[in-house]
């Protein structure tokens, strides 16, 4: 398969290229900061065996950082993400094998392919243990809403070319228009 990315098998999801990016604080902090500058055209939350919270920020959050924390603050609600070290409050310190858990260990940029191409594209960040903290999924061309549409928008890749050049010096890949349609996982 053409791509730069690692190629792997994930269960309930099938072939998955991933370009991991570093997972350390500022490098984290400016992957979330430009990723939302596109609140309107993304969705996001976990993806896991058996749930899939595809959110919709209601506006840009206002982030800030607070003991490793980034916090994204959408006005109504907000979310925590661990993205650096976290040491707790003084007389309440965090054990350092949990503050080790906690933060992100790994991020990467990520597109889901079936038969002759990718039909998902996003970015994934995931804990010490492995587990998922964030999936941010990218505007898809074959997505129209929460419905298929029969002719790709091959324009909505604009936010994962910018991503991948931004982030990994990569240029717009051809393989991303290789598929035909929406195949669901």
């Amino acid at each position: 398969m053409k791509g730069r990315g690692n190629f792997h098998e994930e269960p309930g999801v099938g072939t998955v290229e991933c370009f991991p990016l570093k997972a350390v604080e500022s490098e984290l902090i400016s992957i979330i900061d430009e990723i939302f500058l596109h609140w309107k055209e993304i969705s996001f939350g976990p993806i896991i065996q058996g749930a899939a919270y595809e959110i919709r920020a209601p506006k840009r959050p206002i982030t800030s950082i607070l003991d490793g924390y980034l916090t994204l603050d959408f006005g109504k609600w907000h979310m925590h993400l661990c993205v650096g070290e976290t040491r707790g409050e003084p007389g309440f310190p965090t054990d350092p094998d949990v503050a080790k858990i906690r933060r992100c260990s790994k991020v990467e940029l990520y597109r889901v392919v079936r038969e002759e191409g990718p039909v998902s594209w996003g970015c994934r960040m995931f804990n010490g243990l492995g587990e998922q903290m964030l999936t941010v999924l990218l505007p898809n061309p074959f997505l129209d809403g929460n419905s298929t549409t029969d002719k790709p928008d091959w324009k909505c890749l604009d936010l994962w070319n910018h991503l991948r050049l931004k982030f990994l010096g990569l240029q717009p890949d051809d393989f991303d228009q290789k598929s035909a349609r929406f195949i669901h996982g």
